[in-house]
């Protein structure tokens, strides 16, 4: 059995006062996901933040914040970052009880197939 540490003190102190913020931390980290994500696609086209930035009519250091999951993005920001790298972001949504068995983000870049 392992020990609890800092974070799940934290967690579970949180959750005694609002019984919901398991589903907040699972929230974000699935948006971190998604921009961790998006991020690597970035990199892997050989495309800089200030490029993709541009394009979004934005700045690189907001591209920096969006990249860097310390931001809470907008859904119209996410929308706009994946536009620029040429990728549309759709919704899906799953029941509560098959959700945890599918991952939280799927890219499906075809102009990596042979």
């Amino acid at each position: 059995m392992t020990s609890k540490d800092f974070l799940d003190e934290i967690v579970e102190e949180r959750t005694a006062g609002n019984p919901a913020f398991p589903n907040l931390v699972d929230a974000a980290a699935r948006r971190r996901s998604l921009l961790q994500e998006l991020a690597e696609v970035r990199e892997g086209k050989g495309r800089s933040q200030t490029a993709v930035a541009a394009e979004m009519k934005s700045s690189q250091s907001s591209v920096a914040r969006l990249e860097g999951s310390a931001y809470d993005a907008r859904l119209s920001t996410i929308d706009r970052y994946a536009a620029a790298l040429g990728f549309r972001v759709q919704w899906h949504l799953l029941p509560l009880e098959a959700a945890a068995a599918e991952p939280p983000v799927v890219v499906h870049d075809r102009s990596s197939a042979p």
